[in-house]
């Protein structure tokens, strides 16, 4: 849907550890780093979509950023992945019915400030 989104932060380490370890179950790496103005440009192999984060000394307005995730068990790897990065909870995986009876989400705000998801439309898929 997008080419690339670009935010300042603030606190341009403390970010880009953070989206580097709470992304990587969702296949998210690191890419180009030290373009001036650019900061570090976030990818997921094989997408051209991207993600860049810049040191900014302005305070941004907080964003909601949702990624897409495969499966349930990305959206749960995200959480645990972006807790132990410093993330704080904004609520738990789980399903999110009044979105549509397959929305699996969970939610955590970054060291900025911004609502970070990760969500997942397919239905479970049953064990059998």
């Amino acid at each position: 849907m997008f080419d690339h989104v670009k935010f300042g932060v603030r606190h341009y380490a403390a970010s880009k550890a953070f989206y580097l370890q709470a992304l990587a179950p969702l296949g998210v790496k690191g890419g180009a780093e030290g373009v001036p103005s650019y900061g570090i440009e976030l990818f997921i192999d094989g997408n051209p979509a991207s993600l860049c984060l810049f040191q900014t000394d302005e305070q941004p307005a907080h964003l909601h950023l949702a990624f897409t995730a495969a499966t349930r068990e990305q959206v749960d790897a995200f959480y645990r992945a972006a807790l132990a990065a410093g993330g704080r909870d904004n609520g738990p995986p789980g399903l999110r019915p009044n979105y549509h009876a397959h929305y699996y989400a969970a939610f955590v705000i970054d060291p900025e400030g911004h609502n970070i998801e990760a969500v997942c439309h397919a239905p479970e898929v049953s064990a059998n």
